[in-house]
């Protein structure tokens, strides 16, 4: 049994809500069970420097949690004077996940920075920041694309992510933090709308794991990824 009591292909309850700060070009928080990301995505005029006269854009994300989301306060990074090795680690992540659903070409010489910051976190937050960092780069495309300013629809599919791992022994969806501290295999999947892989992030965190379990995870993750684009697809609607 779960610590949640859910079923080992269950995810925990999903919401994303649109539209939630004034000023970003596209905005959401989504919630994952008990974790909370805001997302949002700005829209700058020109791309970065090495991109100039290549017609191509770009799209880039940081990531960062509140003090409080976890049980314990956190040190704000920008006090400490640098950001962990952690937090790069993951907005890079986010960055060249979303990259890989966009047409640069169709996007034109412009930079969107998508900014998730975790209001409260209970495992997974780098899958839901990738899941809803792709509604707000929907909703601020939407806004270049009403406007005239893009012509072609830069978004090649959605993408969405979701963690597995091997908890007690069984493959499970969507890992919390309960069942994240203690698994024993643990995984990050990152696919389009179309069920293509991405990027996948497995490791053995206290046991190694065969191919048959590591097949077994993608099975879940696949299931899992096709609720987080039905949630999407929703939202954005």
């Amino acid at each position: 049994m779960r610590p949640s009591g859910r079923n080992l292909s269950d995810m925990r309850p999903i919401s994303i809500e649109t539209g939630v700060t004034k000023h970003a070009e596209g905005s959401c928080l989504i919630k994952m069970g008990d974790t909370h990301v805001l997302c949002t995505a700005t829209i700058e005029d020109r791309a970065p420097s090495f991109l100039k006269g290549t017609g191509l854009g770009w799209v880039t994300a940081e990531y960062g949690m509140l003090p409080r989301a976890t049980n314990s306060r956190t040190r704000r990074e920008a006090a400490a004077g640098k950001q962990s090795g952690r937090t790069q680690e993951i907005q890079r992540l986010i960055g060249r996940a979303l990259r890989a659903g966009v047409d640069r070409s169709a996007l034109g010489e412009r930079q969107i920075v998508i900014d998730c910051d975790v209001i409260q976190a209970d495992g997974g937050t780098r899958c839901a920041s990738i899941t809803g960092g792709w509604v707000a780069l929907r909703l601020a495309v939407n806004k270049l694309m009403k406007a005239g300013i893009v012509v072609s629809d830069p978004l090649i599919d959605h993408v969405a992510a979701v963690s597995c791992g091997i908890y007690a022994g069984q493959p499970v969806c969507d890992l919390d933090y309960a069942e994240d501290s203690e698994a024993g295999t643990d995984g990050n999947f990152i696919l389009t709308g179309a069920g293509r892989l991405i990027e996948v992030q497995m490791s053995a965190e206290g046991a190694t794991f065969s191919r048959d379990e590591m097949t077994k995870l993608l099975d879940l993750a696949e299931a899992g990824i096709a609720q987080l684009v039905a949630a999407q697809k929703a939202a954005v609607a």
